[in-house]
This record gives C-alpha cells, sequence and structure tokens, in this order.
C-alpha cells in the first residue's frame, strides 16, 4: 500500500471530493481523520464505508475558519493516531456552481469576496499553520490543496469563488518554497467541472455540454478522479514534487 499507517486530515471530506478522497487514502492504508461542519451523518457515513472496506477512519468536526477550533481538531487528530503525515485542504464554504443565479461582478458586494477568500484562504492558513508543529515533529509531511482550473480558464465567471483559489495557488507556491528544506512538500491539484456533488448539482445541461465538448477526453470528471490525484500527491510517488499545479480536467486546460 502507498500510505500504510500515514496520518491524513482531509477537510470537508463528508461529501463529494472529500469524500472520495478520504475513501481512496484509506485504501491506500492511510488512517484518515474525516472533518466535517454540520453534515455529522454524512461524515459518520464516510467512516462506516471506509471500516466496512477495511480501512481506519474518524471524525472531527471544526469550522475550517476558526483558527482555535482547528487548533484543537489537528491536535486531536495527531494525539490520536500519534503522527500527522498528510493535509488534504479541500472544504468548500457556501458556494454553488449556479450559471444561471451566478451574479455578475457589478452585481457583487465585498461580503461575497471576502466569503469566500475566509473559506478558502483563511481555512488553508489555518490548517496549515496547525499541521507544521506535527509534520516537523514527523520530519516532513504533505499538504495537498484544492484548486480548480477556473483559474486558467473561467469558462463561467464565478468571481469570489476564482479569486479565492487563485490567492490558494500563490499561497501554496510560497509555503512550498519556504517548507521544502524540512521535507514539507505543498501542491495543488485544479479540479474542472466535476458531476455531480452538492455544489456542481445545479450545473445545467447546457455549460456541461460546452465543457465536455471542448475536453479532449470528452467527460466530466468525477471525485474519483481527483482523489486519485490526490493518492499519488500524498504519497512518495512524487515526492519530488513541490510547489506544483496539477490540472485534472482531462485536457481542458494544460497549464
Amino acid at each position: 500500500m502507498l500510505l500504510e499507517d500515514r496520518v491524513a486530515l482531509v477537510t470537508g471530506s463528508s461529501r463529494g471530493i472529500g469524500a472520495a478522497t478520504a475513501r481512496a487514502l484509506a485504501a491506500e492504508g492511510a488512517v484518515v481523520a474525516i472533518n466535517y461542519l454540520t453534515g455529522e451523518d454524512a461524515a459518520r457515513q464516510v467512516v462506516s464505508d471506509i471500516e466496512g472496506a477495511g480501512g481506519r477512519a474518524f471524525m472531527v468536526q471544526a469550522d475550517v475558519r476558526d483558527g482555535d477550533a482547528v487548533r484543537s481538531m489537528v491536535d486531536q487528530v495527531a494525539e490520536r493516531s500519534g503522527r500527522l503525515d498528510i493535509l488534504v485542504n479541500n472544504a468548500l464554504h457556501n458556494y454553488r456552481f449556479d450559471p444561471v443565479a451566478n451574479p455578475s461582478f457589478e452585481a457583487m458586494s465585498w461580503d461575497g469576496f471576502s466569503d469566500q477568500i475566509d473559506g478558502t484562504l483563511k481555512a488553508a492558513y489555518n490548517t496549515c499553520h496547525a499541521a507544521l508543529p506535527h509534520f516537523r515533529r514527523g520530519q516532513g509531511g504533505r499538504i495537498v490543496n484544492i484548486l480548480t482550473n477556473l483559474i486558467t480558464q473561467p469558462v463561467v465567471q464565478y468571481h469570489a469563488y476564482t479569486t479565492a483559489k487563485s490567492a490558494m495557488l500563490g499561497f501554496s507556491r510560497n509555503l512550498a518554497a519556504e517548507l521544502g528544506p524540512e521535507q514539507i512538500t505543498v501542491n495543488m491539484i485544479a479540479g474542472g467541472l466535476i458531476m455531480t456533488t452538492d455544489a456542481s448539482a445545479p450545473t445545467t445541461e447546457e455549460v456541461q455540454e460546452i465543457v465536455r465538448g471542448a475536453t479532449p477526453l470528452r467527460r466530466l470528471g468525477a471525485p474519483e478522479d481527483m482523489a486519485r490525484a490526490v493518492v499519488a500527491l500524498s504519497s512518495d510517488l512524487l515526492g519530488f514534487a513541490t510547489g506544483q499545479y496539477l490540472a485534472i480536467d482531462g485536457g481542458l486546460t494544460m497549464p
């Protein structure tokens, strides 16, 4: 197994890409902490799925925008499991990919931007800050941040979401440069249109067809596509990669 006995924390992993990622990491031998905000029943189901397949997982509740709550959560994970090796920043705060209801820039307030920046960038700041002492005790670690290919090709102008994810790109590369000498890697996975998650469910058939038709592999992504990429970047297979942006979108973008 690629991740035998390593310990992973996946934020926002009670559903969608996060749940698929948790299952994939556990299938490769990792002990996985399933973070959730309000979806306790869904998180419990992910733990049950993992344990039913012979893996190991447990639930941890925290709002990733709350620094104190995140520090408590990360310390709890490390204390319970004896270490922390992998951090996946996946949580998506309060966003749905609805091209019909999506507001234009002119119609937006700054609150819409700051809400996504807090849910993405501040959340990653909190988790990385809390995880760093535990990575250092283990003499290394893996951070994988989930981005979007919309920062390269804004097929639909989801202004606040894309702006926050663009900031995550700069954050991740600076962190990779600083932490590399400590054998802590920081990489990014940018998904395309992933069907179907709660967030992508409002995406119209018309937009789905536009994206599918423009994608060289002629299909939309699935949560499992993202999950497999996270596994690779969390393992030693890509242990010499850091600061990298990997687009998992069937070739729609080629950054």
